[in-house]
Order: structure tokens, then sequence, then C-alpha cells
């Protein structure tokens, strides 16, 4: 990524260009994002080749204004990151589903980014990043702290796999397995578990290909764009549904009538122009 992307990117997040690596900055990007570029699979439903290659991404998610879901979206994040002097590596990830059943290999991809000494009690240290997952985590979660972690998102935990997944204390670094595969809790339930082995981007093609094309992929049998609020809310349109979250925790649901009004939402919710409206094209 070069330095013109990189500032193309970063108004895109409206935040400017950092000085230092630091886990402020990873902080701030990592929320701006949630906030202004859109976890969505429109592209699934409007027969757009989804295509896991720098270039590719930074035209659809900064060029054309759109989102994503999680290969694109951790995927460019993590090159924008790489590009400002971050230490980051791309991990997989399978998703738990339906009584606990896990997804399929490079299910998921998910970031391990690693901080510089920032001063004010902040040292070094390394997080794991997702923006990528939908409703999740507000900000990075500490990769190493095996212990409760609150965030605006919920309460988190990254639990080492084995005889001590169990429990809930943390410990110091110096003790963890980093070479462990680890779960990530959130309020409880079981989201998602990650393999700790570093990958590549082409790594994730299968898996992307998989999630758009075949009938047992849910991004295949329903339509999403989702994004948080500045004010810690969230704003979801599903097809023709709109569910708009406060912070704390009101919703308000309504079907939209219109062609027009979707695309508008789309438009002025979500910064996305269409030519038509998405409809669900589930493969035979």
């Amino acid at each position: 990524m070069n330095p013109a992307q990189v500032d193309a990117y970063l108004r895109r997040l409206g935040v400017q260009r950092p000085a230092r690596p630091t886990v402020d900055v990873l902080r701030e990007l990592h929320l701006r994002h949630l906030q202004t570029v859109p976890f969505e699979n429109l592209s699934v439903h409007l027969g757009e080749e989804i295509v896991l290659e720098e270039k590719r991404l930074l035209d659809k998610v900064v060029g054309a204004g759109r989102g994503g879901f999680c290969y694109e979206l951790n995927g460019l994040f993590g090159a924008l990151l790489t590009a400002l002097g971050f230490e980051v590596t791309l991990l997989a990830a399978r998703v738990y589903g339906d009584e606990g059943r896990l997804g399929i290999p490079y299910d998921h991809l998910a970031l391990r980014v690693r901080t510089v000494d920032g001063g004010d009690d902040e040292g070094e240290g390394a997080w794991l990043a997702d923006v990528g997952f939908g409703t999740h985590s507000h900000y990075p979660l500490a990769y190493e702290e095996r212990g409760e972690q609150k965030d605006p998102g919920g309460t988190f935990r990254v639990a080492a796999l084995g005889p001590d997944a169990a429990g809930a204390g943390s410990r110091a670094a110096a003790d963890l397995d980093l070479d462990a595969d680890l779960d990530v809790i959130r309020n409880g339930a079981l989201e998602y578990r990650l393999e700790v082995r570093p990958r590549v981007l082409g790594d994730f093609v299968a898996g992307a290909w998989w999630h758009s094309t075949s009938p047992a992929s849910h991004f295949t049998r329903s339509l999403v764009c989702s994004r948080l609020t500045d004010d810690g809310g969230r704003i979801t349109l599903s097809g023709r549904g709109l569910t708009e979250t406060a912070a704390d925790g009101t919703r308000d649901v309504r079907e939209l009538a219109t062609d027009e009004e979707v695309l508008a939402v789309y438009r002025e919710r979500f910064g996305i122009e269409l030519g038509e409206v998405p409809a669900v094209r589930t493969p035979a």
C-alpha cells in the first residue's frame, strides 16, 4: 500500500496519519473502521466477484466506498496497519455455529497486531483486532490476557484450549502457551476458534469462495449491511428490514416499503451508492 493509498484509506476513516504504531492509535483506527466501513455481503447477491487482492480491495472499500465481509475487511485493515508500522499477522478461525459445531477451515480471518510503547503506561503488546465479524468488540482485545475483558460490545475472553481453558483468571505472558489455539468468547458464548499459525491473504481464497457460492453458507441465504453508529449503537439493513439499536440496547425495527427507500438507506446511512436493490440469490 503506497502513501497515497494509505492517505485515502485514512480519509475514509476520518483519521489523521499517526506518528507511531501505538495501542491508542490502534484503538482509534479499530473503532473508526467499525463506524465507517460496513460489514456487508452485497457482492454475493449483486453478482460481483470477490477478489482477495490488495488493489481490488482498495478499489472496493476506499474507491467505491463499500464494505465487505471478514476476508475483505480484515485483509485490507491488516494491510493498512502494516503500512503504518504495526506488526500484523493474519490468523485463521472457525466460527461456532448451531449446537457448538465449528465451521469450515478458513471460515474467518482475524488479526494479531503488535504495537510499540506509547508511554503513559501503554507499553508494547499484542492485540486481537477484528473489524470483520459483525457484532463484536469495539476495540482490540489483549491477545495474551486470559481473564475477562470489558468492552462496549460486551464481555470477552480469549481462552487457551486445553486443561486450563475453563479458568477465568489471567496469567503472566511468560506462563502462557502461545502455540495453543484459542477460543474467543463473548458474553459467555463461544464465537470462534482461532488458530495461531501465521497465514497469508491467499490462504483464505477457498473460504471466501465457499461463503459466496455455497447454499450452506449463511452469506448466500441472507442479505446484511451493518455498522456501528457514532453514539455506540448499531444500524443494520437486512433485505428490507431496517433495525436501529441504541447504545442502551433499545431497538427500532421497521420494514422499508419501496425500492427507493432501500436505496436511500444504503446511500444516506451507509454511504453506498447502488443502481439496484440487492436481492437474495440462493445458489442452486
